[in-house]
């Protein structure tokens, strides 16, 4: 499977399985294996940096398994090729921010304006909300 010039997964790494799906169907629904889940050996992978795979892990969330694989699971329609193509595309996709680098943040100081704006709207606020305050009895 081809996700882009440097990153081909081979068929090894990737084991698919059916179950019954939930949902809308009919009597259908409890006789065919539409639902599909894809499993991806991802930290077994030879062809994944690791950069990207720590990346990937992160993505995945709960879908990162204890022994380092992606587990997708699509049962969006009737159809087990259809559900099969929608997981491929899912994992491609996924696969694909991960091997996005980001961006690195620039630290940068606030302005001397936004400092003293700052300052302002602050002093504003205690304004407001000492005047709410009840007045002191005067004696």
């Amino acid at each position: 499977m081809r996700i882009n010039d440097q990153i081909t997964l081979q068929e090894w790494e990737l084991t698919e399985s059916f179950t019954r799906a939930t949902g809308p169907g009919g009597q259908n629904v409890n006789k065919v294996a539409t639902a599909v889940e894809l499993r991806f050996e991802a930290e077994r992978s030879p062809n994944l940096p690791a950069p990207v795979k720590a990346r990937l892990k992160r993505l995945a969330g709960r879908r990162w398994t204890q022994d380092g694989a992606l587990i997708l699971r699509v049962e969006d329609t009737r159809s087990q090729t259809r559900n099969r193509e929608i997981a491929r595309k899912r994992l491609a996709d996924l696969i694909l921010k991960a091997a996005e680098r980001p961006k690195p943040r620039i630290a940068t100081r606030p302005t001397l304006a936004s400092k003293r704006r700052r300052l302002e709207s602050k002093a504003h606020r205690a304004t407001i909300k000492s005047l709410r305050a009840l007045p002191k009895d005067i004696s």
